[in-house]
């Protein structure tokens, strides 16, 4: 029985590190502020680029 109990601390300990990794990278990746509608700026196509 003791190895059964060491193993249920091991996943519960695994399960709580993945759920953490999960929430720092879901809130890492979000963008700060609102969202910023587009401008006119953007409707210069087409653009001419310089052949290399």
């Amino acid at each position: 029985m003791k190895n059964h109990t060491i193993t249920r601390h091991g996943t519960r300990a695994l399960i709580l590190a993945l759920a953490v990794t999960m929430g720092l990278a879901v809130a890492a990746c979000g963008k700060k502020g609102p969202p910023v509608p587009p401008t006119d700026a953007g409707k210069d196509y087409p653009r001419s680029y310089p052949s290399q």
